[in-house]
């Protein structure tokens, strides 16, 4: 396996027999959880790389139309989607986690608009957006009811 593989299937995890986008999802938000807690700036570092080694990794992997094995993207959406907690609480990673699957499923607005262009960055920029739409809903709860998610 190529290093682009490896990183396009999100360490492997994008090889799960069934469900791979929930999968890498899962694997992601345990480890943005971890990063979560060292520190803010760490989580969004690795979303940061997360984002733009996928484009790297879908380019250089020889990657089309998005396979179910390329789980790249689901990692970055799910790292952006979990800063928009204030700590890695169980609750807050759950609902993290639920609303990012909810948006990337679902793809409403502009998640299925960036669905439907083409190539790496069309590949990432979905989850993206589904990731940015659950952070911020995430701080609106926090906001609303603050220590919901603490």
């Amino acid at each position: 396996m190529t290093l682009a593989r490896l990183i396009a299937s999100g360490f492997g995890s994008g090889y799960a027999p069934k469900a791979p986008g929930t999968a890498g999802s899962l694997v992601a938000a345990v480890v943005g959880a971890a990063l979560l807690w060292l520190s803010p700036w760490v989580l969004l570092a690795a979303a940061l790389l997360a984002s733009v080694g996928g484009v790297w990794a879908i380019r250089a992997a020889k990657v089309g139309n998005d396979p179910g094995w390329v789980v790249i993207d689901e990692f970055a959406g799910q790292w952006i989607a979990l800063l928009g907690l204030s700590s890695a609480s169980p609750l807050g990673v759950a609902l993290a986690f639920a609303l990012f699957r909810l948006f990337d499923i679902t793809k409403p607005g502009p998640v299925g608009w960036a669905d439907r262009q083409h190539g790496p960055v069309a590949v990432m920029a979905d989850d993206v957006i589904a990731g940015a739409l659950a952070a911020v809903l995430l701080l609106i709860a926090q906001i609303v009811r603050p220590g919901l998610l603490d």
